[in-house]
């Protein structure tokens, strides 16, 4: 008979082998498209909710990030020939290095002051790369060269290609917050999230904690950046900072479920196929019908559910077990 250890690790070997399959089985490219937004926002919700959702520090900046990893590649591949796949590192590495003064800037305030302030360097960033035409080409942008099949320039002629990038994104994006979750960082994190002040009568060091997951965090959102660049072939200030990045990265984190493992893959799951099919559907012949509807799910689990679907599931398989353990 199989153990509980072993379920768990049964299912996660025929999800990756679904996963693995899905772009080889489906034909259509709509499709493809829709799974490679589903994989990168389940990807930059997994970055986001190591600072929003274990630590409680509410971001929505993250788009900052997003657009330093984007721009950093770009800059390094056009004006220098050099491989996205290394400046997908460098564009993380700088990620990292903003984070730490605008880390120590927004950390000395708490609750909406520090959310508002995460959204202030968001919006700087995008207004100074949008005065630097020389540079980073202003408010047109550019487009990135098209090279036909190069994989060394992180270049595919088919959709399945990129969709196992950002898989393998992903992947590293879990086993990164399951090695944090797991240690002492992670029990640090949330206690830090429940009550900063009583974890720091403790003895917790809460300011350097969260400056460290802040990086981790600014870094992983970086490596999504060059990849949606990378993808589209295109950037602009207005694109790569775009507030909408990181509204979205807090909407999948919390619908489905801030600070566990799969919330925020489980939260882009119903958002992004519901957008998808939604567009799909309507085109644009309903306008704003995909945000009533976001906020329209958003209400429900905040009012019924604010520990999000993973806690909806968790309490039905409680239930499960106690009927089972009843008629035992």
């Amino acid at each position: 008979m199989l153990t509980s250890g072993k379920m768990k690790w049964l299912w996660l070997a025929l999800a990756a082998v679904v996963l693995i399959a899905l772009p080889q089985l489906i034909t259509s490219s709509f499709a493809v498209d829709i799974l490679i937004r589903i994989l990168l926002f389940s990807f930059i919700g997994v970055a986001w909710n190591l600072m929003g959702g274990y630590a409680k520090q509410l971001s929505l900046g993250h788009s900052a990030y997003f657009g330093l990893g984007a721009y950093t590649s770009t800059i390094m591949q056009v004006n220098y020939g050099i491989s996205p796949w290394i400046g997908m590192i460098a564009g993380g590495v700088v990620a990292m290095l903003a984070s730490l003064p605008i880390g120590w800037l927004c950390f000395r305030l708490r609750g909406p002051y520090f959310t508002i302030a995460t959204i202030a360097t968001a919006q700087v960033l995008m207004l100074i790369f949008l005065k630097f035409r020389d540079f980073a080409w202003g408010a047109e942008g550019t487009t990135i060269p098209n090279l036909g099949s190069a994989p060394l320039m992180m270049q595919f002629e088919d959709k399945a290609s990129y969709y196992y990038v950002i898989l393998g994104l992903l992947v590293v994006g879990l086993w990164v917050t399951h090695l944090i979750e797991r240690s002492w960082m992670g029990y640090y994190l949330v206690a830090i999230g429940e009550d900063e002040d009583a974890a720091e009568a403790i003895g917790v060091n809460a300011p350097k904690i969260k400056r460290d997951i802040y990086l981790i965090s600014a870094f992983l959102t970086a490596l999504a950046g060059t990849f949606y660049t990378q993808y589209i072939y295109f950037i602009d200030p207005a694109t790569a900072f775009s507030f909408s990045v990181s509204i979205e990265a807090a909407l999948v984190s919390i619908v489905g479920g801030i600070g566990t493992l799969w919330g925020p893959v489980i939260g882009t799951v119903l958002l992004e196929t519901t957008s998808a099919l939604l567009q799909s559907w309507l085109g644009s012949s309903v306008g704003g019908i995909q945000l009533t509807v976001y906020s329209v799910i958003l209400i429900a689990v905040i009012l019924w559910r604010p520990t999000g679907l993973i806690g909806v599931a968790r309490e039905a398989y409680q239930r499960y077990i106690r009927r089972k353990l009843a008629r035992a």
